[in-house]
């Protein structure tokens, strides 16, 4: 079954979790964990991600990230890594964002802090047993509700990507023009793109379509930015025209 239709066969137990966990939202304001939560984060996640680090020597970060979403990034690659889950982890975690994004019931218990803790916990762990997730996902949705950070759950399902791309070798490319590229165009640019990164690498093109840069291209990777559009040439020149002249 698709997620978006096992989540919404699981609407009801979560509409009658969340009016159960209506009635305790003052007490969840004066929660401990709410009081410190970097000190619960970090508990929970070091928790999370023990049992992925000993005796895993050959499991190694592609990346390394920093922030409190590249911590939890970084748990969830070890975990998955190590149960030889990452493909399918991946798509759960992709999965569940784009539901969150689809549903407005699921998008507003990722968001609302003001559900209790043991509510959270119980909804996503009833919900995603009964959907049938992987324990991977599972136990890190957990976590996540436990800490109060689900909210952050796109972000932290972006950097995660970010880490199984590396691991695959793989390098995404954002591509912005004004109109979509014809098919020959970006099977060249893909290939010296190919040919700049060398082997071992795979580009993954995206494009984007932007009509405020006027025409040309802008190209991303890497943390890299090529600007090469009309808007932008169109602006140095400009400021050439600008500057005073002198004579001799």
């Amino acid at each position: 079954m698709a997620l978006s239709g096992r989540l919404r066969s699981g609407f009801p137990l979560f509409r009658s979790l969340l009016r159960t966990g209506a009635a305790l939202s003052q007490r969840s304001i004066a929660d401990p964990s709410f009081a410190s939560p970097k000190i619960a984060a970090s508990e929970h996640l070091r928790c999370f991600a023990t049992k992925a680090k000993e005796g895993e020597a050959g499991i190694k970060l592609p990346l390394s990230l920093f922030g409190g979403t590249g911590n939890y990034a970084s748990a969830l690659f070890l975990t998955a890594a190590k149960a030889n889950l990452l493909d399918k982890v991946e798509s759960e975690i992709l999965d569940i964002v784009e539901a969150s994004k689809r549903s407005r019931l699921f998008s507003n218990f990722i968001k609302d802090l003001s559900i209790p803790r043991k509510t959270r916990v119980k909804a996503v762990t009833e919900i995603f047993s009964e959907a049938g997730f992987t324990d991977v996902t599972k136990n890190f949705l957990v976590v996540l509700a436990e800490n109060g950070r689900l909210k952050y759950l796109e972000r932290i399902a972006q950097r995660f990507v970010d880490l199984t791309m590396a691991h695959r070798g793989e390098v995404k490319v954002i591509v912005t023009s004004v109109i979509p590229l014809p098919e020959q165009e970006e099977k060249d640019l893909k290939q010296t793109l190919q040919n700049i990164l060398g082997a071992g690498k795979t580009v993954i093109l995206q494009q984007k379509i932007d009509p405020r840069i006027l025409g040309g291209l802008v190209i991303e990777f890497d943390q890299k930015v090529f600007d090469m559009s009309i808007k932008t040439r169109a602006k140095q020149m400009e400021e050439f025209l600008r500057q005073p002249l002198h004579f001799g």
